[in-house]
C-alpha cells in the first residue's frame, strides 16, 4: 500500500548547506510529535553548494517521507514552491523557508488552525529579528501595499510559513503564471482565511538570497500581479496635471494681454516641463511593467525545468527533449526510472 500523507511541507532550498542538518532534525522532530502521516518536499532551486547532496542524504534516510525536486537552474522561491505544489499528496500543505528564521516548531499552530475549518492560514512575525533597514523597508512596503490593495488582508507578506488546504493549492498550481506571489494568490481563492502570529529568529548561518534589487523586483511583481492601482494613480495624476496646465495657460494668456510680453518666467517653465517629463517617463515605466508581464505570459515558456525527482521509487532522471507538461505550464519531461 502506498504511503498517504496528511501533512505536506514544501521547502525551497537555495545554497543552504549550513542550516540543512539543523532543519532536518528540527523538522522531523516537530512532525513526528504531531503523530500524523506527513511528507516533506524539498526543491533545490539551483544551489551551487552541497545542498543537493545533503537533500539526497535526507531522502535516503526517510525515502517515504522526504522527496526532493532538483531544478536545472535558479527559478526563484515562488516557482520552487509551485513545483512542490504540483507534487503534494497531503490535505494540509505547509510552506516554509529553509533558513530557520521561522521555527518549524510553529507548524503545529498552523495545523490546528487548518483543522478548525480555515482554508488559508497566513502568519505574521512577532518580534522580528531582522536588520534595521529590512524592518523599515518591510514596514513601509506593508503600508503601501495596504493602500494599493486594501482587499489583500495580511499583516506580513514576507513570512512564508503558511498553511493551505489541498483545494487552494490545486487552484494555485493550475494557474500557470510565470511570475506570481503565492500568499496573495491564495487569498484570491480563499473563502475562510485567518492569520496567526509566529516566532521569528535571527539567521544562524548562511546569507539571505534577497538583495536590494530582488526585494524591489519582488515588490513590483506583487503590485503589478494583483493590482491596477498604479495605473489608476497615473491616470488621476495626468488628469490633475492637465487641468492645472489648462488653468496655467489661461493665466499666462490673461497676463500677456494685461502686462504684455515678458521673458522672466522662461526658466520656471523649463523646470515645470522637465518635472512633467519625469512624471511621464515614470508612468511609462509602470505601464512597461504590466506590458512586460503580459509578454512573459503570452510566450507560454515553461515556468521551470525539473532535472531530477527523488522519490521512494528511486531517482527519476529526465530527458530534456521530451514534450512539456500541459498542467501548470511547467517543463517536466516523462521520467525514465533509473536508479542512480
Amino acid at each position: 500500500m502506498s504511503y498517504k500523507p496528511y501533512i505536506s511541507v514544501v521547502v525551497p532550498v537555495h545554497n543552504e548547506e549550513e542550516v540543512l542538518p539543523e532543519l532536518y532534525d528540527r523538522l522531523t522532530c516537530t512532525l513526528d510529535q504531531l503523530q500524523k502521516p506527513y511528507e516533506v518536499i524539498l526543491t533545490n532551486d539551483g544551489s551551487t553548494d552541497r545542498s543537493y547532496q545533503m537533500l539526497k542524504a535526507f531522502h535516503g534516510r526517510r525515502p517515504d517521507q522526504f522527496r526532493v525536486i532538483e531544478f536545472n537552474g535558479n527559478y526563484g522561491q515562488h516557482m520552487a514552491i509551485m513545483a512542490g505544489f504540483e507534487r503534494v499528496r497531503g490535505e494540509i500543505i505547509i510552506t516554509m523557508d529553509a533558513d530557520l528564521q521561522n521555527p518549524p516548531e510553529e507548524i503545529g499552530k498552523l495545523v490546528a488552525a487548518m483543522e478548525a475549518g480555515h482554508d488559508v492560514v497566513n502568519t505574521y512575525r512577532e518580534d522580528r529579528q531582522d536588520s534595521w533597514w529590512r524592518l523599515q523597508v518591510s514596514k513601509w512596503h506593508n503600508r503601501l501595499r495596504a493602500l494599493m490593495m486594501p482587499k489583500l488582508k495580511m499583516k506580513d507578506e514576507g513570512c512564508m510559513l503558511r498553511a493551505y488546504s489541498r483545494q487552494i493549492v490545486d487552484l494555485m498550481a493550475a494557474t500557470g503564471e510565470s511570475t506570481t506571489f503565492i500568499p496573495a494568490l491564495a487569498l484570491t481563492y480563499a473563502s475562510n482565511p485567518t492569520e496567526v502570529g509566529v516566532k521569528h529568529a535571527e539567521r544562524s548561518a548562511g546569507t539571505s538570497s534577497y538583495n536590494f534589487y530582488k526585494l524591489l523586483r519582488y515588490n513590483f511583481d506583487l503590485v503589478t500581479g494583483f493590482s491596477v492601482f498604479p495605473l489608476q494613480v497615473f491616470t488621476l495624476v495626468g488628469l490633475v496635471i492637465a487641468c492645472c496646465s489648462f488653468g496655467f495657460v489661461v493665466f499666462l494668456l490673461m497676463r500677456r494681454l494685461i502686462v504684455g510680453p515678458e521673458v522672466e518666467g522662461v526658466f520656471t517653465l523649463f523646470a515645470i516641463m522637465f518635472f512633467l517629463i519625469g512624471i511621464v517617463l515614470f508612468g511609462l515605466g509602470i505601464v512597461g511593467e504590466y506590458v512586460g508581464r503580459i509578454y512573459q505570459e503570452v510566450r507560454k515558456r515553461p515556468r521551470f525545468v525539473v532535472k531530477h525527482v527523488l522519490e521512494n521509487e528511486g531517482v527519476q532522471t529526465v530527458r530534456m527533449q521530451t514534450e512539456p507538461n500541459t498542467v501548470g505550464n511547467t517543463y517536466e519531461p516523462q521520467p525514465s526510472h533509473t536508479l542512480l
